[in-house]
């Protein structure tokens, strides 16, 4: 599967996930968000999306959800860290989508 970026081609494997990490930007996040994810991105996703590429970069590893659930309770407040409120931003499962539209490795156990 291809995606192409403002004239780049993007490599993403037969589920979606970015092949090459490194060639990540906010616009291939938009690109598979609009594409892949069937999402429009708003400023509430790219919160969550920024928080779990903030999270890799510190510790290696996509966060689980129950680890983004404190990380978004402790910087955004309660409502923003529930089940309900991330599955109304990404209805396909928060782990999956957030992940994919980071740009980030597909983590175990996702398709």
């Amino acid at each position: 599967m291809r995606i192409e970026v403002n004239g780049r081609v993007i490599e993403l494997s037969e589920a979606g996930w970015m092949v090459d990490m490194s060639q990540w930007d906010e616009d291939v996040g938009l690109a598979v968000a609009r594409e892949v994810e069937k999402l429009e991105m708003t400023e509430e996703h790219w919160i969550v999306v920024n928080e779990v590429r903030a999270y890799f970069q510190e510790y290696g590893v996509v966060p689980e959800q129950r680890v983004l659930s404190k990380i978004m309770k402790v910087k955004y407040g309660p409502e923003r860290s529930t089940q309900s409120y991330f599955y109304a931003l990404f209805p396909y499962g928060i782990i999956k989508s957030a992940n994919k539209i980071a740009g980030l490795p597909r983590p175990k156990g996702c398709s």
